[in-house]
Protein backbone atom coordinates (compact mmCIF):
# COMPACT_ATOMS: atom_id res chain seq x y z
CA UNK A 1 0.00 0.00 0.00
CA UNK A 2 1.11 3.07 -0.97
CA UNK A 3 2.34 6.12 1.33
CA UNK A 4 -0.46 8.23 0.83
CA UNK A 5 -2.84 5.84 1.07
CA UNK A 6 -1.58 4.98 4.30
CA UNK A 7 -2.30 8.44 5.50
CA UNK A 8 -5.55 8.56 4.25
CA UNK A 9 -6.65 5.80 6.10
CA UNK A 10 -5.10 7.12 9.47
CA UNK A 11 -7.21 10.24 9.32
CA UNK A 12 -10.96 8.69 8.95
CA UNK A 13 -12.39 11.86 11.30
CA UNK A 14 -11.28 14.67 8.42
CA UNK A 15 -14.64 16.67 8.08
CA UNK A 16 -14.37 16.22 4.28
CA UNK A 17 -12.44 12.97 4.11
CA UNK A 18 -13.95 12.18 0.47
CA UNK A 19 -12.74 15.20 -1.16
CA UNK A 20 -9.38 14.66 1.02
CA UNK A 21 -8.80 11.42 -0.25
CA UNK A 22 -9.33 12.19 -4.11
CA UNK A 23 -6.62 15.11 -3.47
CA UNK A 24 -4.43 12.63 -1.92
CA UNK A 25 -4.78 10.74 -4.39
CA UNK A 26 -4.13 13.47 -6.99
CA UNK A 27 -0.84 14.47 -4.93
CA UNK A 28 0.19 10.88 -5.19
CA UNK A 29 -0.01 10.75 -9.15
CA UNK A 30 1.75 14.41 -8.76
CA UNK A 31 4.74 12.86 -7.05
CA UNK A 32 4.85 9.79 -8.99
CA UNK A 33 4.97 11.88 -12.29
CA UNK A 34 7.94 14.27 -10.56
CA UNK A 35 9.90 11.08 -9.92
CA UNK A 36 10.01 10.24 -13.46
CA UNK A 37 10.56 13.64 -14.50
CA UNK A 38 13.24 13.76 -12.06
CA UNK A 39 15.40 10.45 -13.29
CA UNK A 40 16.23 12.49 -16.27
CA UNK A 41 17.49 15.83 -14.60
CA UNK A 42 21.30 15.69 -12.99
CA UNK A 43 19.90 18.44 -10.65
CA UNK A 44 18.96 16.98 -7.06
CA UNK A 45 17.49 20.59 -6.33
CA UNK A 46 14.04 20.06 -8.41
CA UNK A 47 12.80 16.85 -7.60
CA UNK A 48 13.59 17.93 -3.77
CA UNK A 49 11.44 20.83 -4.40
CA UNK A 50 8.79 18.69 -6.28
CA UNK A 51 8.93 15.91 -3.13
CA UNK A 52 8.49 18.85 -0.36
CA UNK A 53 5.84 20.23 -2.16
CA UNK A 54 3.68 17.32 -2.04
CA UNK A 55 4.58 16.48 1.63
CA UNK A 56 3.86 19.99 2.81
CA UNK A 57 0.81 19.87 0.77
CA UNK A 58 -0.38 16.57 2.23
CA UNK A 59 0.00 18.27 5.79
CA UNK A 60 -2.06 21.29 4.61
CA UNK A 61 -4.92 19.18 4.01
CA UNK A 62 -4.59 17.01 6.91
CA UNK A 63 -3.91 19.70 8.77
CA UNK A 64 -1.08 17.82 10.57
CA UNK A 65 2.17 19.59 11.19
CA UNK A 66 3.75 17.65 14.46
CA UNK A 67 6.82 16.37 14.67
CA UNK A 68 5.69 12.57 14.67
CA UNK A 69 3.61 13.17 11.38
CA UNK A 70 6.16 14.52 9.48
CA UNK A 71 9.41 12.68 10.40
CA UNK A 72 7.05 10.08 9.77
CA UNK A 73 6.34 10.92 5.95
CA UNK A 74 10.70 11.59 5.91
CA UNK A 75 10.85 8.67 6.65
CA UNK A 76 8.34 6.74 4.22
CA UNK A 77 9.86 9.06 1.73
CA UNK A 78 13.33 7.29 2.64
CA UNK A 79 11.47 3.57 2.01
CA UNK A 80 10.23 4.59 -1.27
CA UNK A 81 13.35 5.28 -2.28
CA UNK A 82 13.55 8.88 -2.43
CA UNK A 83 16.86 8.91 -0.74
CA UNK A 84 18.47 12.02 -3.05
CA UNK A 85 15.77 13.74 -1.58
CA UNK A 86 16.16 13.27 1.87
CA UNK A 87 18.37 16.26 2.85
CA UNK A 88 16.33 18.97 1.15
CA UNK A 89 13.27 16.69 2.83
CA UNK A 90 14.53 17.14 6.06
CA UNK A 91 15.28 20.65 5.62
CA UNK A 92 11.14 21.65 4.90
CA UNK A 93 10.52 19.16 7.73
CA UNK A 94 12.94 21.49 10.17
CA UNK A 95 11.26 24.58 8.79
CA UNK A 96 7.90 23.08 10.04
CA UNK A 97 9.06 22.23 12.94
CA UNK A 98 10.13 26.13 13.85
CA UNK A 99 6.96 27.20 12.17
CA UNK A 100 8.61 28.47 9.33
CA UNK A 101 6.51 28.85 6.73
CA UNK A 102 8.63 31.09 4.74
CA UNK A 103 10.64 28.47 3.73
CA UNK A 104 7.10 26.46 2.70
CA UNK A 105 6.33 29.54 0.49
CA UNK A 106 9.89 29.52 -0.95
CA UNK A 107 9.57 25.72 -1.99
CA UNK A 108 6.18 26.02 -3.09
CA UNK A 109 6.02 29.47 -4.86
CA UNK A 110 8.20 28.26 -7.94
CA UNK A 111 6.21 25.23 -8.54
CA UNK A 112 3.03 27.13 -7.92
CA UNK A 113 3.98 30.24 -10.02
CA UNK A 114 4.62 27.01 -13.61
CA UNK A 115 1.10 25.96 -13.23
CA UNK A 116 0.79 23.91 -10.34
CA UNK A 117 -2.97 24.03 -8.77
CA UNK A 118 -2.01 22.47 -5.70
CA UNK A 119 0.76 24.51 -4.91
CA UNK A 120 -1.43 26.86 -5.77
CA UNK A 121 -4.18 26.08 -3.39
CA UNK A 122 -1.96 25.62 -0.37
CA UNK A 123 -0.05 29.00 -1.12
CA UNK A 124 -3.74 30.17 -0.56
CA UNK A 125 -4.61 28.59 2.34
CA UNK A 126 -1.48 30.18 3.64
CA UNK A 127 -2.15 33.56 3.14
CA UNK A 128 -5.84 32.94 3.83
CA UNK A 129 -5.46 31.63 7.28
CA UNK A 130 -2.23 33.95 7.93
CA UNK A 131 -0.06 30.51 8.64
CA UNK A 132 2.68 32.10 9.55
CA UNK A 133 2.62 34.89 7.24
CA UNK A 134 0.21 38.20 7.45
CA UNK A 135 -3.54 37.27 7.01
CA UNK A 136 -4.03 38.58 3.37
CA UNK A 137 -7.10 38.28 1.48
CA UNK A 138 -6.40 39.93 -1.65
CA UNK A 139 -3.18 37.36 -1.66
CA UNK A 140 -5.05 34.36 -1.06
CA UNK A 141 -7.73 35.43 -3.29
CA UNK A 142 -5.10 35.52 -6.46
CA UNK A 143 -3.94 32.32 -5.97
CA UNK A 144 -7.49 30.77 -5.38
CA UNK A 145 -8.80 31.98 -8.10
CA UNK A 146 -5.11 30.73 -10.19
CA UNK A 147 -6.56 27.38 -8.67
CA UNK A 148 -9.89 27.39 -9.31
CA UNK A 149 -9.22 28.19 -12.63
CA UNK A 150 -8.02 25.06 -13.02
CA UNK A 151 -10.85 23.36 -11.63
CA UNK A 152 -9.75 22.78 -8.41
CA UNK A 153 -12.50 22.56 -6.29
CA UNK A 154 -11.14 23.10 -2.81
CA UNK A 155 -10.13 26.80 -4.27
CA UNK A 156 -13.53 26.90 -6.16
CA UNK A 157 -15.07 26.66 -2.46
CA UNK A 158 -12.93 29.57 -1.33
CA UNK A 159 -13.16 32.24 -3.85
CA UNK A 160 -17.36 31.49 -3.32
CA UNK A 161 -16.93 32.06 0.37
CA UNK A 162 -14.86 35.47 -0.15
CA UNK A 163 -17.28 36.82 -2.86
CA UNK A 164 -20.21 35.99 -0.10
CA UNK A 165 -18.80 37.64 2.37
CA UNK A 166 -17.16 40.47 0.36
CA UNK A 167 -13.46 39.58 1.94
CA UNK A 168 -11.06 41.44 -0.56
CA UNK A 169 -13.57 41.91 -2.91
CA UNK A 170 -17.21 43.95 -3.22
CA UNK A 171 -19.66 41.34 -1.88
CA UNK A 172 -21.54 39.46 -4.88
CA UNK A 173 -23.72 36.47 -4.09
CA UNK A 174 -24.21 35.90 -7.87
CA UNK A 175 -20.33 35.41 -8.04
CA UNK A 176 -20.49 33.42 -5.08
CA UNK A 177 -23.12 31.50 -6.14
CA UNK A 178 -20.91 30.62 -9.59
CA UNK A 179 -18.11 29.65 -7.46
CA UNK A 180 -20.32 27.26 -5.44
CA UNK A 181 -21.84 26.19 -8.32
CA UNK A 182 -18.40 24.62 -9.98
CA UNK A 183 -17.34 23.36 -7.05
CA UNK A 184 -20.75 21.56 -5.73
CA UNK A 185 -20.85 19.74 -9.70
CA UNK A 186 -17.59 18.32 -8.81
CA UNK A 187 -19.06 16.75 -5.64
CA UNK A 188 -17.54 18.85 -3.09
CA UNK A 189 -20.14 19.08 0.11
CA UNK A 190 -19.65 22.43 1.63
CA UNK A 191 -20.03 24.08 -1.74
CA UNK A 192 -23.45 21.80 -2.36
CA UNK A 193 -24.67 23.10 1.14
CA UNK A 194 -23.58 26.33 0.47
CA UNK A 195 -25.37 26.08 -2.92
CA UNK A 196 -28.74 24.65 -1.15
CA UNK A 197 -28.60 27.87 1.09
CA UNK A 198 -28.30 30.71 -1.67
CA UNK A 199 -31.29 28.59 -3.42
CA UNK A 200 -33.51 28.78 -0.20
CA UNK A 201 -32.69 32.40 0.08
CA UNK A 202 -32.44 33.53 -3.05
CA UNK A 203 -28.52 34.71 -2.66
CA UNK A 204 -26.94 35.35 -6.39
CA UNK A 205 -29.63 33.12 -7.73
CA UNK A 206 -33.60 32.99 -7.90
CA UNK A 207 -35.35 31.52 -4.97
CA UNK A 208 -35.74 27.82 -6.01
CA UNK A 209 -37.57 25.08 -2.93
CA UNK A 210 -36.57 22.43 -5.45
CA UNK A 211 -33.45 23.18 -6.52
CA UNK A 212 -32.40 23.97 -2.74
CA UNK A 213 -33.71 20.74 -1.48
CA UNK A 214 -31.81 18.64 -4.35
CA UNK A 215 -28.17 20.76 -3.30
CA UNK A 216 -29.09 19.84 0.42
CA UNK A 217 -29.76 16.25 -0.68
CA UNK A 218 -26.44 15.74 -2.26
CA UNK A 219 -24.53 17.58 0.47
CA UNK A 220 -25.73 15.25 3.47
CA UNK A 221 -24.62 12.81 0.85
CA UNK A 222 -21.22 14.10 0.40
CA UNK A 223 -20.37 14.15 3.75
CA UNK A 224 -18.35 11.58 5.23
CA UNK A 225 -20.36 9.43 7.44
CA UNK A 226 -17.55 10.18 10.58
CA UNK A 227 -18.52 14.22 9.69
CA UNK A 228 -21.90 13.86 11.35
CA UNK A 229 -21.89 17.79 11.95
CA UNK A 230 -22.16 19.11 8.30
CA UNK A 231 -24.45 15.69 7.61
CA UNK A 232 -26.88 16.41 10.01
CA UNK A 233 -26.59 20.06 8.91
CA UNK A 234 -27.86 19.45 5.42
CA UNK A 235 -30.82 16.72 6.42
CA UNK A 236 -32.28 19.16 8.74
CA UNK A 237 -32.37 22.20 6.26
CA UNK A 238 -33.22 19.75 3.65
CA UNK A 239 -36.20 18.52 5.45
CA UNK A 240 -37.06 22.61 6.76
CA UNK A 241 -37.31 23.35 3.13
CA UNK A 242 -39.69 20.82 2.45
CA UNK A 243 -41.97 21.65 5.08
CA UNK A 244 -42.71 24.26 2.26
CA UNK A 245 -42.69 21.83 -0.46
CA UNK A 246 -45.73 20.10 -2.25
CA UNK A 247 -45.66 16.01 -2.65
CA UNK A 248 -44.87 16.64 -6.20
CA UNK A 249 -42.13 19.68 -5.83
CA UNK A 250 -40.17 17.10 -3.40
CA UNK A 251 -40.97 14.11 -5.59
CA UNK A 252 -38.95 16.61 -8.35
CA UNK A 253 -36.43 17.42 -6.47
CA UNK A 254 -35.48 13.65 -5.22
CA UNK A 255 -35.63 13.14 -9.34
CA UNK A 256 -33.17 15.80 -9.56
CA UNK A 257 -30.64 14.78 -7.14
CA UNK A 258 -31.34 11.09 -8.29
CA UNK A 259 -30.38 12.17 -11.90
CA UNK A 260 -27.33 14.61 -11.13
CA UNK A 261 -25.34 11.17 -8.94
CA UNK A 262 -26.09 9.42 -12.48
CA UNK A 263 -23.95 11.59 -14.12
CA UNK A 264 -21.13 11.31 -12.39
Amino acid sequence: MSFFRRVSRAHPSHPDSASLLMRIHALEAALAERSAVASSISSRRGFAIAVATVIFMVGLFIGSYTRPFMQTTVDRVITLGRDRAVSHSDAVNAAYQKGDYETALRLLRPVAEQGDAHAQLAIGEIYYHGRGVTHDDAEAMKWFLRAGEQGDASAQFHLGEMHAQGESVPKDYVEAAKWYRLAAEQGYGRAQYNLGLAYTKGQGVSQDNVRAYMWFNLAAGSFALSDSKNRNAAITNRDLVATKMTVAEIAEAQKLAREWKSQK
